[in-house]
């Protein structure tokens, strides 16, 4: 167990250093084709959480460029607004709205769609981007370990919530949610709220993110045949006030290497756009291109099986029908 876990680390390291930089973005983004990013999206709606910065914010303003209107749901009004203001200065696209919702907690997140619900918009893209990585353990006032509130149960909750609205906009409905590489580091766990002692907010996060890719794996079994697909995917190492937050020294090690935060949402808004011909729900997309979602060697891939058990779990934590 202890050499396997060594194993990934270093294996997770090397890999990495070498494809999640910018340097691994320059490189993968010569195979890009350009015709890819030029589709219009006038009269798609697009719904993108933690959208006031970083990864969220480029997201919007891809979207947002292309002609879609979008919904940004922030947590923070002030900062929501001023994004927003940006965001219709720069594209010219005034079809952008703000949602205030605290992911936080699970009973903001039922009444943020219950008033959104009342629209009966279709809704053709949901991007679950926002994300949390406390290091110290922080228990919401509903009891949940602060990480996973926002990183696991929100997203599961959310998308569970939105479904309706996504039916609608079938065939061409998609959910893309916003995984992270250090997933890699782990295998998935049904201990989602590290009951374990000595808390570690950054093994924690990589758990949740493995979450989130078994969650894929399961939205695209499930919804089989509803028009709705759905796809995880990696941004790599970007440069976002979030990193810079949570993972000072990380930041400081690879300054000048990092990806920019256009950079880090350009697989996003390419997951956006293209036809569901070319893509795979179910799926784990890194640069435009489908990723594995485990390491050689790494004895991740069984521990998959227990998302039916996490699932069950989750929809009784978040009092879903």
């Amino acid at each position: 167990m202890f050499l396997q876990k060594a194993w990934r680390t270093a294996a997770f390291g090397l890999y990495g250093f070498t494809q999640f930089t910018k340097s691994g973005f320059l490189e993968h983004s010569k195979k890009f084709k350009e015709e890819d990013m030029q589709v219009h999206m006038e009269g798609k709606n697009c719904m993108v959480t933690g959208a006031n910065s970083g990864i969220g914010y480029a997201t919007v303003e891809g979207l947002a460029s292309r002609g879609a209107t979008v919904y940004m749901v922030c947590r923070s009004k002030e900062r929501g607004e001023a994004a927003l203001s940006k965001i219709q200065l720069s594209t010219g696209n005034s079809n952008i709205h703000l949602e205030i919702c605290d992911l936080s907690s699970i009973n903001e997140v039922q009444a943020f769609v219950s008033r959104f619900s009342v629209q009966e918009k279709p809704l053709h893209v949901l991007v679950n981007n926002a994300g949390l990585l406390e290091q110290n353990r922080v228990t919401t006032p509903e009891g949940l370990e602060l990480n996973f509130a926002v990183n696991v149960a929100a997203t599961y909750a959310l998308t569970e919530l939105m479904m309706p609205l996504l039916e609608k906009a079938a065939p061409d409905a998609r959910v893309i949610t916003v995984s992270s590489g250090g997933m890699y580091t782990t295998p998935l766990t049904p201990d989602l709220q590290f009951s374990e002692s000595n808390f570690d907010g950054t093994l924690q996060y990589a758990r949740n993110k493995r979450v989130q890719v078994a969650l894929t794996e399961k939205w695209a079994e499930t919804y089989s045949g509803k028009g709705i697909d759905f796809y995880s995917m990696h941004p790599g190492w970007a440069d976002t006030p979030g990193v810079a937050q949570s993972l000072p020294g990380f930041s400081e090690r690879l300054s000048g290497k990092l990806r920019t935060k256009d950079e880090g949402a350009d697989t996003v808004i390419w997951l956006a756009l293209q036809p569901k011909e070319k893509l795979k729900s179910g799926a784990f997309y890194f640069d435009r291109a489908e990723a594995p979602k485990h390491l050689l060697f790494a004895g991740t891939a069984r521990s998959h099986a227990a998302i039916h058990g996490i699932v069950d779990g989750l929809r009784s934590l978040c009092k879903l029908p």
